[in-house]
């Protein structure tokens, strides 16, 4: 948090909404991992986890369908991710400069 501060020059509406897209490719960023490593779907943590990346990769989620399955997941989940980060962080840039 400390880094985002200084990045975006204390503004807290900046700080705040970089931090959700950060937060948002986390999310994401894990259901890949936990995916790729076949985590255990009825534990109720990685079940959290991909229900919440299901419904923020909603817009991509079956954009492209590759095989194998990992492959699948990769592209169409990290594609949002990228997306969070990217327009998080220009969105943050622009609201410092207000």
């Amino acid at each position: 948090m400390a880094t985002h501060t200084r990045r975006y020059g204390g503004n807290p509406a900046a700080v705040a909404i970089a931090v959700i897209a950060d937060i948002a490719a986390i999310v994401i960023g894990l259901w890949i991992l936990m995916y790729v490593l076949d985590a255990n779907r009825t534990n109720s943590l990685v079940d959290f986890i991909q229900d919440s990346a299901a419904w923020l990769a909603g817009w991509s989620r079956d954009m492209f369908q590759v095989n194998p399955d990992w492959w699948r997941v990769l592209l169409n989940y990290g594609i949002a991710a990228v997306v969070y980060l990217a327009i998080g962080h220009a969105l943050a840039r622009t609201v410092r400069r207000f």
